[in-house]
């Protein structure tokens, strides 16, 4: 089941088991049964800390990890290969005593909810954002002896997925209701469940003394201006959603130079780990709400919170861009999709939509067209953009069409989820139909920067800040950096250079600028 490479792997990482667990299985004779039960055998069998037991669960083939003797509170409905697999490890580990390395107070927060909170979480394995939430929710269970959490294969358990028309994942219920869908933190789930967490925070965050170089946004760029920042000396702080940003939805990246092939989450995890290195204050689930100027630059908060600084770094990134059509947010998570490789599988047998013909549509064409039955791309213009390698690949494929001229109007459903689309062929201006389960919208970014329209910020048309070649705005002691600026090119790499020079920009503004602080203490010595 195993390779030997794997089992070496493993069987390290089951050394740091403390007490003993046990290993529930509900197995039948199907080939996924038989596949679970030899999974958990060999797993059983690398530790004389590990026990295997037999049970019965209304979802089959399925496993539970939990401490020996007790209830198991943690639950997979499938098989934890493939992204799962890391969850599987940890909650071997963590059911065994071995300790998280969260956050403290979020895990004392955690130990102290109160109620009954029961989470099912739909995956697919070949959903990279899917592990998070699953393995978020798994380490709540073990803290906690009011939750519990089953991990549930939509590929495997089907008539559920239809049943609950589960068209994204992941999708996250709490006691039977939708609680939450997409990419979740710990902290994200948690201040969810905990109704006062947010103005605890907001409080706390009210506090904190100004920095020198405040960034907001927790991307490639950010990261960036963060390091080069705090490589100064200087007080340095990072706000945003979430550390990664869109990077943690990109799947293959072979553009990064001097590594050949890497992943979005194992990229965002290299850049945390190197931010934390120095003295940066990362502040996370927290939504930028409004800046303004004056004697520091002030960040406004979704949550309340005001945030000062000397200097600030823009890096808030950009999003999927949306068709903006009759029915797409309606459908949103019920057929309409942005992310191929976390909801393809969701779609195996059926036909969809891919609405972009550049290389992220049809690279998407081309991993779904080996799960579903049918691909139709559909591309505004009268050319593909995407390059012609992809091209070539793409027609290769019997059950990819590619219609091009092709405007998508509308999205169809029957009021519970997608049954197709309208598009007008912009050549003869004849509305046309196409019957699908799925549309994958693929056309483009759009910058984070709705929450600085209010502001005397300088934007484009197409709402990207408009920065000089230093990264600076038109706001005295306001840089900019990536995706969400004028920059040409939206790359990884070139959000990366960005980041560092607007920092070393900060810098060189902050020591030309008197500190209002010290100005301040300076007027008060000579006032008395």
């Amino acid at each position: 089941m195993l390779d030997a490479n794997l089992k070496k792997q493993l069987d390290t990482y089951l050394q740091h088991i403390v007490n003993p667990i046990e290993v529930s299985v509900s197995t039948d004779d199907s080939p996924k049964g038989k596949e679970l039960h030899e999974l958990a055998v060999e797993i059983a069998e690398m530790s004389g800390k590990i026990g295997l037991v037999a049970n019965e669960d209304k979802r089959t083939p399925s496993m539970a990890v939990g401490p020996a003797g007790e209830t198991p509170r943690i639950r997979f409905a499938g098989i934890p290969l493939g992204h799962e697999f890391t969850s599987l490890v940890l909650a071997l580990l963590q059911s065994g005593g071995h300790p998280s390395k969260a956050d403290p107070a979020l895990l004392e927060q955690i130990r102290n909810l109160d109620g009954e909170f029961h989470f099912e979480t739909y995956i697919s394995l070949s959903c990279q954002n899917c592990p998070d939430v699953v393995q978020a929710l798994n380490l709540m269970a073990v803290l906690n002896p009011n939750i519990t959490h089953v991990m549930i294969d939509g590929a495997l358990f089907q008539d559920e997925v239809d049943e609950r028309q589960i068209m994204a994942v992941p999708s996250v219920y709490l006691n039977s209701q939708p609680f939450g869908q997409g990419r979740m933190t710990l902290a994200e789930i948690v201040n969810k469940v905990d109704s006062g967490a947010s103005k605890r925070k907001a409080a706390e965050l009210n506090d904190k003394a100004p920095y020198d170089v405040l960034i907001v946004g927790g991307g490639p760029a950010g990261a960036s201006a963060a390091i080069y920042a705090a490589r100064k000396g200087i007080r340095t702080g990072i706000v945003a959603e979430r550390f990664g940003g869109q990077v943690m939805d990109t799947v293959g990246i072979e553009n990064f130079i001097s590594v050949p092939y890497t992943e979005g989450p194992k990229l965002v995890a290299s850049l945390e780990q190197h931010v934390k290195e120095y003295e940066v204050d990362v502040i996370t689930e927290q939504k930028a709400a409004s800046l303004e100027t004056g004697d520091y630059v002030e960040i406004g908060l979704e949550s309340g919170a005001t945030l000062r600084s000397r200097s600030v770094i823009l890096a808030t990134g950009a999003r999927w861009r949306e068709m903006n059509v009759p029915g797409e947010q309606e459908y949103r998570g019920k057929g309409v999709a942005y992310c191929p490789h976390c909801d393809g599988p969701l779609f195996k047998g059926k036909r969809v939509a891919v609405i972009g013909g550049g290389n992220s549509g049809i690279e998407a064409a081309i991993d779904l067209a080996g799960i579903v039955e049918h691909v139709t791309v559909l591309e505004f213009a009268d050319t593909l953009r995407a390059d012609e390698v992809l091209q070539r690949k793409a027609r290769s494929m019997s059950n990819i069409e590619i219609i091009k001229s092709a405007q998508t109007t509308e999205v169809r459903g029957d009021g519970n989820k997608v049954v197709g689309l309208t598009y007008k062929d912009r050549l003869t201006e004849e509305l046309k139909q196409v019957d699908v389960a799925g549309i994958f919208v693929q056309i483009g970014l759009v910058p984070n920067t709705e929450w600085l329209k209010d502001s005397e910020l300088n934007l484009t048309r197409f709402g990207e800040i408009e920065i000089d070649a230093r990264g600076a705005t038109n706001l005295n002691g306001v840089f900019a950096a990536g995706d969400v600026t004028t920059v040409p090119f939206k790359q990884i790499i070139i959000a990366m250079g960005a980041g560092s020079t607007a920092s070393l920009a900060a810098f060189d503004h902050l020591i030309r600028t008197p500190d209002p602080a010290q100005v301040q203490a300076e007027e008060a010595t000579a006032e008395a």
